[in-house]
């Protein structure tokens, strides 16, 4: 169980270093961000957690505030992973959860 706490923790952490990553690189590419390939291998990897967020959401949230929506219900998720490690931890001993 814990095995799978660690997992989806560094899941969630991954998903919101691409979204916050395609986010300053789009300050910093500007308009011609698209031919960029960074840009690109950033889109790509931040895509599933977007979808998600698109998927579930109402289609009265635009588009472009996907990714806030996304960043959001991610680290309430990764505060609640890592409060569940936390207490896991505890239950089984510090020792055992390094």
């Amino acid at each position: 169980m814990l095995l799978a706490v660690v997992i989806a923790k560094s899941l969630i952490e991954l998903s919101l270093m691409f979204i916050v990553g395609r986010f300053l690189l789009g300050l910093l590419a500007g308009a011609n961000r698209d031919n960029n390939v960074f840009w690109q291998l950033l889109d790509v990897a931040s895509k599933p957690a977007l979808w998600i967020t698109r998927k579930i959401s109402p289609r009265l949230i635009l588009d472009q505030h996907i990714p806030l929506a996304t960043s959001s219900w991610l680290i309430i998720a990764w505060v609640v992973v890592v409060q569940l490690k936390i207490e896991m931890c505890l239950e089984m001993g510090i020792a055992s959860c390094q």
